[in-house]
């Protein structure tokens, strides 16, 4: 176990490296900072002062090192559009994000696992088919029609639910939510719905497809020659062995949840990260973009690792395989 968990850290560290140089190939390469921060009436000597004071008169290996060094500490210096520290634009706006992507991602797990093993089980009822035929609608309608749609009907014609904002937020040091008033629950419900209906329909027909296939194995039929109830069967055995394709797929889509909120944070002008990307992307502002897919990076790699050893407590299968392995 040791040794897979030292083994899986050496290939997150190697991956946040290529792409830590990605990063710093678009902060060094795209665009002229002392350009866009000085705008083209700037002095020759301006520029010459403002680039050492930036750093970019050094060799290309020493500005890579002091990139990372940085980067480290969560540090990718000033904002170009805005001028302001881009570890504390990003502090500003990552509860939001956070909120927003946990809680779709609770509705899309909570909700999408059940209808997967209600559609498994009853798979010839009406009620299984108008799941299924719903479900279609989640993948196949793309997601900023989803909220274009969902404020037409409950914002526009409805009145009931807010189009846009956060609104009203509890601070809570550095950290801000809206989760403790009715207000901040009300912005919460449309863009949540939004962001979780395409993983929620991934989840829930993943879940019957893995479900069907597990119930038509042999140790199931062996398992109802033995007596067992059908409640032990499908939830103690069938539903068990279900479960480690959709930890793979649910630990992904969580890292997809908060890298592609980009489009519902900007339709329902949602102030998170997605949003401050778009805008970055829209100014060329460099420092916050490759922030951003740092940022990225390390939630998809902290998230495939937690997967992994989630792998262990689902399926002892592995850890038989790997104690083999290891001896």
């Amino acid at each position: 176990m040791l040794v897979f968990l030292i083994r899986r850290l050496f290939q997150a560290v190697l991956v946040m490296l290529v792409v830590t140089l990605l990063a710093f190939v678009l902060f060094r390469y795209v665009g002229d900072p002392v350009t866009i921060m000085l705008g083209q009436d700037a002095t020759e000597l301006d520029r010459q002062a403002l680039r050492q004071s930036l750093g970019l008169d050094q060799s290309s290996i020493i500005q890579f090192w002091n990139f990372l060094s940085n980067a480290a500490q969560g540090e990718f210096g000033l904002s170009l559009r805005q001028g302001q520290s881009v570890a504390e634009l990003i502090k500003d706006r990552l509860p939001a994000t956070v909120e927003l992507s946990v809680i779709a991602a609770i509705l899309a797990l909570f909700i999408g696992l059940p209808l997967g093993v209600y559609t498994a089980l009853k798979r010839n009822s009406w009620l299984s088919q108008a799941i299924l035929s719903f479900s279609l609608l989640g993948i196949s309608l793309p997601t900023f029609l989803i909220g274009i749609l969902l404020i037409l009907v409950f914002s526009v014609h409805l009145g009931w639910l807010p189009s846009y904002g956060r609104g009203e937020v509890l601070r809570l040091g550095w950290w801000s939510t809206g989760l403790f008033n009715w207000d901040g629950i009300k912005h919460l419900i449309l863009p949540s719905i939004t962001l979780c209906l395409f993983q929620l329909t991934l989840i829930l027909r993943l879940v019957r497809s893995e479900m069907l296939e597990v119930l038509r194995s042999d140790y199931i039929k062996f398992a109802r020659a033995r007596g067992l109830t059908q409640r032990a069967i499908h939830f103690g055995h069938a539903l068990k062995n279900t479960m480690v394709p959709v930890i793979t797929i649910t630990g992904l889509q969580l890292g997809g949840i908060i890298a592609f909120a980009i489009v519902t944070e900007t339709v329902f002008q949602w102030p998170g990260m997605g949003l401050l990307f778009m805008q970055a992307v829209q100014f060329a502002d460099v420092p916050v973009m490759a922030a951003y897919l740092c940022l990225i990076a390390l939630v998809f790699v902290v998230i495939n690792l937690i997967v992994d050893l989630l792998y262990f407590v689902v399926d002892p299968r592995l850890r038989v395989n790997l104690n083999r392995a290891g001896a």
